[in-house]
């Protein structure tokens, strides 16, 4: 199926307009969703409550509200807010082109790939080859959906991502975490980098990683449907003397981590994944088992992806 754009854009570039659209690059499949229930199994709904009167406020009487003090308000209508909304733009300005590594990842927001839109193909791949050769990345500003963004608009390897970035007061400082400066020696660094190009990669492959707390939770969901119990992974953190405030010889430690390697170095850098008891490791939906025709119950994995 082909990708559905979320919108239509264009990207100046001095006096160059590239007509673009707008995809999303990523999609979030990491949770299992749990539903709260009675415990006859029935759904419950939220509602609001007036902390003055007790009452279920319904969402048609509700309006919205800024806090200046301590419960002291200043009402907004839906008219104001609407106001207050950035004006909406299909134009993402390029102010800068800075440096490939100018951006801290700690800025990176969320990701959206762009393609070009009709007429839009030369001028999006002259943009794309120029930014390549000149190693530098385009700075931007978006208005979209009522606010205004920061965004970065890099060459990848088959075309463009805008990159929405945080505002500076968004990120926090690490000087606030007050971390301690401790030195180290010099045995300690050489051990260290010797552990280090041991299992060294020489590129990051996302297909060799996968969710396995995700797969052990479906697959403990298939087995809640086929009625059997669940049964308590074991995991490495219950073993005893693995405490967190134990003291260790961090020579020692590098000495015993480079044995245990041995001496060729690892393709990844992938650990092992915790054993499982029995009762998770089968991975086949369940089957209900009824004399009647009704149909087998859908695995959890595939209920997820719905």
């Amino acid at each position: 199926m082909a990708a559905r754009s979320l919108a239509s854009l264009t990207l100046g570039f001095g006096l160059v307009s590239i007509p673009v659209k707008l995809y999303s690059a990523t999609e979030s499949s990491a949770s299992v969703g749990f539903n709260l229930l009675t415990k006859d199994g029935s759904r419950v709904k939220q509602q609001y409550i007036s902390v003055k009167t007790g009452e279920v406020v319904e969402r048609a009487s509700m309006v919205k509200g800024y806090e200046f003090e301590k419960d002291h308000f200043v009402i907004f209508e839906p008219e104001e807010l609407k106001a207050l909304e950035a004006e909406a733009s299909h134009v993402v300005d390029i102010v800068a082109f800075v440096p490939d590594k100018a951006v801290d990842p700690i800025y990176y927001d969320r990701a959206y790939y762009l393609g070009p839109d009709k007429r839009g193909a030369k001028p999006y791949s002259l943009l794309m080859q120029a930014m390549r050769k000149t190693k530098r990345v385009a700075l931007a500003r978006m208005a979209w959906k009522g606010k205004q963004y920061v965004v970065q608009v890099r060459p990848a390897e088959e075309g463009l991502v805008l990159q929405q970035l945080l505002y500076a007061d968004e990120v926090r400082s690490m000087r606030d975490l007050d971390i301690e400066t401790v030195s180290v020696s010099d045995a300690e660094v050489q051990l260290a980098t010797q552990l280090i190009e041991q299992i060294s990669a020489d590129n990051y492959d996302p297909a060799q990683f996968k969710d396995e707390e995700k797969d052990r939770i479906l697959a403990a969901i298939d087995q809640k449907i086929a009625g059997k119990k669940i049964v308590a992974a074991h995991r490495p953190d219950d073993e005893p003397g693995t405490s967190g405030g134990q003291v260790i010889d961090i020579m020692d430690a590098l000495r015993a981590s480079l044995a245990k390697k041995g001496a060729g170095k690892s393709g990844t850098a992938k650990s092992a994944p915790a054993a499982e008891p029995e009762v998770l490791k089968e991975r086949k939906p369940p089957r209900r088992a009824a004399a009647s025709p009704a149909p087998a119950a859908a695995p959890a994995r595939a209920r997820a992806r719905k």
